[in-house]
């Protein structure tokens, strides 16, 4: 009897020693490529749909920054005559509609969507300035707003329902980049002392937040800077390594997956920020080499 129950025991050890390593999260491989623009000295990609369009900006040879929408080799260039300059598309969504701001003729910031080349302008009422960062499938937006006395808020719009988003222990710069077709918000901000990022999700439009950071050995104090969640609840973002360089961070499958593009973004200091995230685990951000300006890239993570 007494062997039978040890005999058993080790069967049952080996069977979740067995579960435990098969639970265990596969390492994820990235492949990255370049996303240029034919002429352009600058390319920044923030933002890139399930159909694979990617939103953002380019400047072109004289100087000049277009906003973009990049399908395969087919380019959209888009100019709002409201802008006097920084037009960007930051966020994209299943219907091509997209989301950015610039800096308006008026000398405020102005949000706007963009769709079948018409722009609508995105407005809170009583705002100094707007800036407009995602949008999902049902058309709920995601940005930042200034108020009368300057203070600036991640907000939500919902037709024209607005929720202003204050995370706790944020002192300025709070920002709301994205939100999933779920209603859950990517949310982030400097903390009260001003010296590092702190970056939240609420899937409840601000009652709660969950805290979202990166903390491997290589991580710094400046923190992390999160950015696009998918419609899988995995996130993309920026984390600052222990020289203060930017790294891109995927978590999926309740794992932190650090990377950094190792093709072109060789010598330091070089910095790599993700910005954008599809349900595939389609990538898109920019690298910032010290050699030049910014170059967009495309990842695939599998």
């Amino acid at each position: 009897m007494t062997q039978n129950k040890a005999a058993f025991t080790l069967i049952v050890l080996v069977a979740l020693l067995t579960l435990s390593v098969a639970a265990v999260a596969p390492a994820l491989k990235f492949t990255f490529k370049n996303v240029a623009v034919p002429g352009a000295t600058e390319t920044d990609t923030y933002s890139i749909n399930n159909a694979g369009a990617i939103a953002g900006d380019y400047i072109d040879s004289a100087g000049v920054q277009h906003g973009m929408i990049l399908v395969g080799k087919k380019l959209t260039t888009a100019d709002n005559s409201n802008c006097s300059s920084g037009i960007a598309f930051y966020g994209i969504n299943s219907s091509g509609v997209a989301v950015g701001w610039c800096d308006g003729t008026s000398g405020s910031d102005i949000g706007f969507t963009y769709a079948k080349g018409k722009f609508t302008p995105v407005t809170i009422t009583g705002a100094l300035d707007v800036e407009a960062n995602g949008i999902n499938d049902k058309g709920q937006i995601v940005g930042t707003y200034f108020d009368s006395a300057g203070a600036e808020h991640g907000f939500v719009l919902t037709g024209k329902k607005l929720t202003t988003l204050n995370p706790p222990g944020v002192g300025s710069d709070a920002t709301a980049w994205s939100i999933n077709n779920s209603g859950v918000v990517a949310v982030y901000g400097l903390n009260t002392a001003g010296t590092a990022y702190v970056s939240f999700t609420t899937a409840n439009l601000g009652k709660t937040y969950t805290a979202f950071a990166y903390t491997g050995k290589d991580a710094g104090s400046l923190g992390t800077v999160i950015h696009k969640i998918n419609n899988n609840g995995d996130i993309d973002g920026t984390y600052f390594d222990t020289n203060s360089e930017g790294k891109g961070v995927l978590f999926h499958s309740k794992t932190y997956y650090p990377f950094h593009d190792p093709n072109d973004c060789l010598a330091a200091p070089c910095s790599t920020r993700a910005d954008g995230l599809n349900d595939t685990l389609g990538i898109v951000g920019r690298y910032s080499p010290s050699s030049g300006a910014n170059v967009g890239y495309f990842a695939q993570a599998k």
